[in-house]
Formats: C-alpha cells, sequence, structure tokens
C-alpha cells in the first residue's frame, strides 16, 4: 500500500525557513514523480512543485520560484521542500502526492487529476 506522510509544518515568522518532509512507503521515490501542492482556506489545491522520478527535473511555480526548493533522499525515501523567505500568503496545507504516470512533473492544474496517493496534509502558518 502506497503511503505518504508530510511533517516539518508550524508557525513561523515572515521572513522565516521551514522544511518539510515527505516520507514515502510501500513504493521508493525513484519510481515516481512526486509534487507538492498546497491548499489555503477558500482556494482550490494547488501544485506548487514537483521532482522527477530520475531526479533531474525539478519545477516550481512562480509564486515559490527562487524561495522554495524539492529535493530527494533516496536512503531514507523521503521528499524535502525547503521553504525560505516565507510570506503570509504561503499559509496554508502542505499536501505531497505521487503521480500515477510518468512524465507528469509538470506545474499543471490538470495532472492533480494524475495523483495516484496523497499524504494528509501538514500545517504552515506564516505569521507574526
Amino acid at each position: 500500500q502506497l503511503q505518504l506522510v508530510e511533517s516539518g509544518g508550524g508557525l513561523v515568522q515572515p521572513g522565516g525557513s521551514l522544511r518539510l518532509s515527505c516520507a514515502a512507503s510501500g513504493f521508493t521515490v525513484d519510481d515516481y514523480d512526486i509534487g507538492w501542492f498546497r491548499q489555503a482556506p477558500g482556494t482550490e489545491r494547488e501544485e506548487i512543485s514537483c521532482i522527477s522520478s530520475s531526479g533531474g527535473s525539478t519545477k516550481y511555480a512562480d509564486s515559490v520560484k527562487g524561495r522554495f526548493t524539492i529535493s530527494r533522499d533516496d536512503a531514507k525515501n523521503t521528499v524535502y521542500l525547503q521553504m525560505n523567505s516565507l510570506k503570509p500568503e504561503d499559509t496554508a496545507v502542505y499536501y505531497c502526492a505521487s503521480f500515477r504516470h510518468g512524465s507528469a512533473c509538470h506545474i499543471d492544474p490538470s495532472l492533480i487529476d494524475d495523483v495516484d496517493s496523497w499524504g494528509q496534509g501538514t500545517q504552515v502558518t506564516v505569521s507574526s
């Protein structure tokens, strides 16, 4: 059974940093493209970053480009999202997800339909 578990969320001041973790079980992260999504109250879930199964391709939404970095530790079977220069508008529940098909690492709203497994989410709140 494929399972993803996020951790690392919390309350941080504007300009601060957090690192989110997405631990996988039941599969290996180098077999799937993995994405990070977020959903703020009253908004749709949006993809903000992804990493390809090979690890050779990473993509970012314009809203986080230059501030967030996705990475992977195959030995720990875990994908990370390093978030720097956080802003109040980054406040949301953050989810990681595995895509059902390959070549899915693109920031494309339609690809949410290709998600195979979701984590439970971790809350990130940016506030002074």
